[in-house]
């Protein structure tokens, strides 16, 4: 099918309300359009073929990555978030392209070792501005990808850069500016990718966390989102074991807050009626949420993972080597430049040494990272 057929398509069958390919803001770097795919549609394809994506395999969501083979990564996490996404934008007529490349991009900019390798920096960074992951995102994606010879970064569109600025959650406040202050709100699209990220993270983390054994069944019985699904498994497989239960349940509370959220997304977008991309972004409110009911059940689960899981001492071990790693390379970096890499080092000619120092840490994966502390602070190590 051809670029001009897909873009019909998508005016014939999204939603008015729906980003377009065909009536994008465009690129920062005018290109020649693609002639069978969509400019949504190549900025996805974008992310998937760069470094920044790839690391992500050895980017630590909750569990570093030499803790075990089976949990989630933040490349797993992400392609769990585009997953649940892109079922949310069919349901709601929004692009799913633009959808699926958002959720793709939208955690380029962490750093290794998760919020913890985040919090470091961004304390060590404080002087100037600090560390925070959506605006890294944005540098990786405007600038520190090198693939193309007639521009820097990955030149992708406005709309899913604007996505990535404006991606929001617990973990993530977003520092608006230029083109982008111009409106309060998301598209619809990041509005999905917002939730679907909420979604993705409490469940998954609820089964890592089982499947540590940093969690137990018996703690979880005070949710009663956890409460209500076990007991609709119960009847349904009274004879399931354990293992089996635990998936089952990941599987019950997604499809439970997915098939809520679409509800309750439905009804607000019914009475909102926006007619546009832009009546979604100057809306007063966001329009892909939960239920109050589902919302406060879902704010519950997050409060008892803080207590239970993230603050578990086990988590706080990790969490506290993962700090002494990344200030000990800052340190080590900062004082002596001559150790970096001559491409990294040869870019303090144009920007400050702590932007490239903060750069080049947070692009790391975590096993990267722990290698170069090795080699840099342990003097029996090799360099």
């Amino acid at each position: 099918m051809f670029r001009e057929q897909l873009e019909k398509w998508e005016k014939e069958h999204l939603a008015p309300y729906a980003a377009k390919s065909s009536e994008t803001r465009g690129r920062r770097y005018p290109e020649p359009k693609h002639p069978y795919r969509t400019d949504f549609q190549r900025d996805r394809d974008r992310i998937v073929h760069s470094t920044a994506f790839r690391r992500l395999e050895y980017k630590t969501q909750v569990f570093v990555n030499h803790e075990g083979d089976h949990y989630r990564t933040r490349l797993t996490h992400t392609l769990e978030v585009a997953n649940i996404a892109r079922s949310i934008a069919r349901s709601l007529g929004a692009n799913e392209d633009l959808t699926e490349a958002i959720a793709l991009a939208h955690d380029l900019g962490h750093t290794p070792f998760g919020h913890s390798g985040e919090d470091a920096l961004n304390e060590l960074l404080k002087d100037i501005g600090g560390f925070e992951h959506n605006s890294q995102c944005i540098r990786v994606v405007e600038l520190l990808e090198k693939r193309y010879p007639d521009f820097p970064g990955l030149n992708l569109t406005f709309e899913l850069r604007e996505g990535i600025l404006k991606h929001h959650s617990h973990y993530d406040n977003p520092l608006l500016h230029g083109d982008f202050a111009d409106s309060p709100n998301p598209s619809l699209e990041c509005q999905i990718v917002n939730v679907a990220d909420e979604i993705a993270y409490n469940c998954h983390d609820v089964d890592d966390g089982l499947a540590s054994s940093v969690l137990t069944e018996n703690q979880m019985d005070e949710i009663d989102l956890w409460r209500e699904q076990v007991a609709i498994i119960n009847a349904r497989h009274p004879d399931a074991d354990e293992h089996l239960r635990r998936h089952m349940m990941v599987r019950f509370l997604i499809d439970f807050l997915v098939t809520s959220l679409i509800k309750q997304s439905t009804e607000i977008i019914s009475k909102e009626n926006p007619g546009s991309i832009d009546d979604v972004r100057s809306n007063g409110t966001f329009m892909v949420r939960f239920p109050d009911r589902v919302a406060e059940q879902n704010s519950r689960l997050k409060i008892f993972l803080y207590r239970n899981m993230y603050s578990h001492h086990r988590m706080e071990r990790m969490s506290e080597k993962a700090k002494l790693i990344i200030h000990k390379l800052f340190e080590v970096y900062m004082r002596n430049i001559d150790v970096l890499p001559l491409h990294i080092k040869s870019r303090m000619e144009e920007e400050s040494r702590h932007t490239v120092v903060a750069d080049y840490i947070a692009g790391m994966t975590d096993r990267f990272a722990a290698a170069e502390y090795k080699k840099l602070i342990d003097p029996f190590e090799r360099v």
